[in-house]
């Protein structure tokens, strides 16, 4: 079996938590106009306020409306200043996973300060929500040499920065392994809805998407990601297309909408179906490592 009770396809959702980790003094998306001084941006930090206040508590409506279990990535500082917000997201069945200490690049960290920002952020999602997070999204997706192993050394079983395959893998490291669920950048909010707001279009490409992968399950592997983003993908018109998009899959048999947990927990018990991407010693340009690799499936 490709997928649990013989599915078809594995459809999962991201729902990136971000609200009140960000930078106070930079501007970012809707109003990307510099202000002049050393001043507290305050229209971008309310947009990301937007996130807790209305954002989040709309988009769990939806996804309890389908019966969709959605894996959260989560900013230390979010679930440090919205606690119940984050315990919500855990109790209704969502998975709690690691986005970094705060909403902020750590790629160029020293391994030392890596592995602390990245360990900070885990330690106050679990402490906050009683949830121990084992998957692992970087900020723009962008991860250092060293981060694979950090994960490792920090009980994480997988991460999703990765754009290469529409199925999980798993990558072989010095002392074991770690699984990738593949993420998305086409089928994100933050590519499709931030700046020119067509909804239209969105939900066109992804029934499209949808449609096509259900397509090749019958033979193959298929996973399809979803991203939304706590302050884009959660506006009311945008639930609404989302609402849409859901009832479109729901109409189709043999669907799995699993949290990332669920499917790195597979992907890697079932072997037979998984490749093995052994991508050599990384080299100094980060990950990947060196451009040519091996590919196996586990016999």
């Amino acid at each position: 079996m490709f997928w649990p009770n013989n599915a078809r396809i594995a459809v999962t959702t991201s729902l990136m938590f971000e609200a009140g980790s960000q930078d106070p003094q930079k501007p970012y998306g809707p109003f990307p106009v510099p202000q002049e001084g050393d001043f507290p941006d305050l229209p971008t930090n309310s947009w990301f306020d937007y996130a807790a206040n209305e954002g989040i508590p709309r988009a769990l409506g939806l996804f309890d409306r389908h019966g969709v279990r959605a894996s959260s990535f989560m900013t230390g500082m979010s679930v440090e200043r919205y606690p119940d917000i984050a315990r919500e997201i855990v109790e209704r069945g969502h998975e709690a996973a690691a986005h970094g200490r705060r909403w902020a690049s750590s790629y160029n960290l020293a391994r030392d300060e890596e592995k602390k920002f990245i360990a900070d952020g885990i330690a106050s999602v679990e402490r906050i929500t009683g949830h121990r997070p084992v998957g692992w999204n970087a900020h723009a997706m962008r991860n250092s040499v060293n981060t694979l192993e950090i994960l490792q050394e920090l009980d994480c079983i997988y991460f999703i920065d990765d754009l290469s395959r529409d199925e999980p893998f798993i990558i072989p490291l010095p002392k074991g392994e770690i699984g990738v669920v593949p993420y998305t950048a086409h089928l994100n909010d933050l590519h499709n809805l931030l700046n020119v707001y067509n909804l239209a279009q969105f939900e066109f490409l992804l029934k499209e998407e949808f449609d096509q992968l259900y397509e090749e399950g019958a033979k193959r592997r298929r996973m399809m990601d979803i991203s939304l983003h706590d302050r884009i993908g959660t506006r009311p018109a945008a639930i609404r297309m989302f609402d849409r998009v859901l009832d479109h899959m729901r109409r189709k048999e043999g669907v799995w909408f699993a949290r990332k947990d669920e499917i790195a927990r597979w992907a890697l018990a079932h072997r037979e179906h998984t490749p093995i991407v052994d991508r050599g010693p990384a080299g100094k340009t980060g990950l990947p490592g060196p451009s040519r690799f091996v590919e196996r499936r586990a016999s």
